[in-house]
């Protein structure tokens, strides 16, 4: 079935879709995971301009809010690289508030923390009341080079160490990790790695959107996943999805630090808190929640919801299109970051 024949979608959803050319089938790459690596990486650095070309045009006319101060922070990565902090704050606010260090998504592969899409999503997040720290780490592909596991998750942990260190000068009371797609691989497997490092105290609460987690893309009939079938070409496409996997950390891995969905019980237990949010028409929806029934199995504190008639990531793609889905997201960020 074509996405815009879909009985399921959102109304409102299929207009923007639509409007944008994003009804119809994704198509799949020029190329297989066989390919040179040169070659594949030539397809990220292509891609990523047009993705973020989409994010200008949807994103031009909505106005971010005037009432959140904004600041960049440069750190030093454990391999020698800088890192950019994009920190945003509700203006005037004196008492301490939760944290949100945010992961943005591009599967590990592309796309920027100062892209549109997630400036408006970290802005209007802090508006409701939170810290919002945007990690700028390294993908293995597009602007940001050929950085493939570890890089960006030892990035995005580096991150979580500086803001923990900087609680009292940021005027943070608890720190939540949260992030969408590769974001929501990145915020997993930050966690996991906290575990590892007996640095679980680091994170309250972990909040994740749509996480890209299974590495099961090359051959989806055969895996336990119904909705990489069932949603295949719906805005992604697995082949798409299986060459940047494959430049991550092999075709075949399953390390959990790479690859959340293959965590073991040892890995899960004594987690914080989680919320892994998917979405309807997703193809990641069935491994977002293995991933929640895998915690809730070991007794970790967990929530989980589907939200209905969406695609991949919509909440924070389509903020016009999709207002109350994007407040109710982001105020359940809220609530769950001030529970803990």
């Amino acid at each position: 079935m074509i996405l815009k024949d879909d009985p399921r979608l959102n109304p409102s959803l299929a207009l923007a879709l639509k409007q944008f050319g994003m009804d119809e089938e994704a198509p799949g790459p020029p190329l297989s995971i066989k390919d040179p690596q040169e070659v594949k990486l030539g397809f990220i650095a292509a891609a990523e301009p047009l993705y973020q070309a989409l994010s200008t045009m949807i994103f031009k006319s909505l106005a971010l809010p005037g009432t959140v101060v904004e600041k960049t922070q440069v750190i030093q990565g454990e391999d020698g690289n800088e890192i950019s902090l994009y920190i945003s704050h509700p203006q005037g606010v004196k008492e301490n508030l939760p944290a949100v260090l945010h992961l943005h998504g591009g599967g590990m592969a592309l796309l920027t923390a100062a892209d549109p899409n997630y400036v408006h999503w970290r802005q209007t997040l802090a508006a409701k009341g939170l810290v919002v720290i945007g990690v700028e780490f390294r993908n293995i592909g597009g602007i940001q080079g050929n950085h493939p596991f570890p890089a960006g998750l030892n990035d995005c942990y580096t991150a979580l160490k500086w803001v923990n260190d900087q609680k009292e000068a940021l005027g943070i009371s608890q720190v939540i990790v949260s992030g969408e797609s590769g974001g929501g691989n990145l915020s997993l497997a930050t966690t996991l790695k906290a575990k590892k490092e007996n640095a679980l105290q680091l994170i309250d609460g972990v909040f994740v959107q749509c996480p890209y987690i299974s590495n099961q893309y090359a051959e989806p009939a055969k895996s336990s996943l119904p909705s990489l079938v069932e949603n295949d070409k719906y805005v992604i496409n697995l082949e798409a999805m299986n060459v940047m996997a494959s430049m991550y950390d092999g075709p075949s891995s399953k390390n959990p630090l790479a690859w959340p969905y293959y965590a073991k019980t040892a890995d899960l237990e004594g987690l914080p808190p989680h919320v892994i949010l998917v979405n309807e028409l997703d193809p990641l929806r069935d491994e977002g929640i293995a991933y929640y029934n895998q915690l809730k199995a070991v007794g970790v504190k967990s929530e989980q919801k589907v939200l209905k008639g969406t695609i991949h990531a919509a909440e924070g793609l389509f903020p016009a299109h999709l207002p109350e889905i994007h407040q109710d997201v982001q105020e359940h960020i809220k609530r769950f970051a001030e529970s803990l």
